[in-house]
């Protein structure tokens, strides 16, 4: 059972991220706190395994609540704002994911997956020690089997640059070519790196190393083109996340 908090000034925001956990049977809700020193004292006491935590709160921010916790007492992460100039120090708090409001259901349920597979993992006891004493990341998968015929393709994915929706597969755009993968979107997302791939639209997924330029929209979306050139459309829904893994990796 997974114990997650939840953070925010705004009542009916508190109550909507409950309502949607509500529907988890994997999930109980261990704290509900409406300000920052309250949650600072509740989430060190209590210690969940993830709080979804408003950024902007008065009196104390919800990266200012997590910043003070201990590393040992830190839960994962999920940040939730109105706003869109923290993305980048949310990631660098090593935050699960970064909604926007209001949240869209599938960018919570996006989220709230990747927080049980690095929860599951570490549960596992694969969370292996470096020799400085910190916690080794997961290990994404570096290829993926597909059928081509008869025969199975071996798609490393470094080799992917970009990845699409295709009904109940998804189409990896690796080299020139496309391979066919039946999965889900959506459960392909929380599979691999997010430090090298992100999501940018419902129904596509991107090689962050692969972009070569964006150009930003009238109604906050967004086009970027791949270095081959290929364009692809950018939604509001992902253009934050988008923004701050272009930001890490340049820096």
């Amino acid at each position: 059972m997974m114990r997650v908090a939840v953070v925010d000034d705004e009542p009916l925001a508190r109550s909507g991220v409950i309502a949607r956990l509500a529907s988890c049977s994997d999930v109980m809700v261990d704290g509900e706190y409406a300000d920052g020193p309250s949650a600072l004292v509740g989430l060190e006491q209590r210690r969940p395994d993830l709080v979804f935590i408003d950024v902007q709160m008065p009196g104390m921010t919800g990266l200012e609540v997590l910043a003070a916790l201990p590393p040992t007492c830190r839960p994962l992460a999920i940040l939730l704002t109105a706003h869109d100039s923290f993305a980048v120090q949310a990631f660098a708090l090593n935050a699960v994911d970064y909604l926007l409001k209001p949240v869209d259901e599938l960018r919570f349920a996006e989220a709230l997956e990747r927080a049980r597979r690095l929860l599951a993992w570490h549960a596992g006891g694969t969370a292996a020690q470096t020799p400085g004493g910190a916690v080794a990341e997961p290990a994404w998968p570096t290829r993926f089997s597909v059928r081509v015929g008869r025969r199975s393709l071996f798609v490393a994915t470094a080799d992917i640059d970009w990845i699409e929706a295709d009904g109940d597969y998804v189409s990896l755009h690796a080299d020139g070519r496309v391979y066919l993968l039946r999965e889900s979107l959506h459960h392909l997302a929380t599979r691999l790196d997010p430090a090298c791939f992100v999501r940018i639209h419902r129904s596509t997924i991107v090689r962050v190393d692969r972009i070569a330029e964006l150009q930003a929209q009238t109604n906050r979306d967004a086009m970027l083109r791949l270095h081959d050139g290929t364009p692809l459309r950018v939604s509001r829904t992902y253009i934050d996340t988008l923004l701050a893994r272009l930001h890490g990796a340049s820096s």
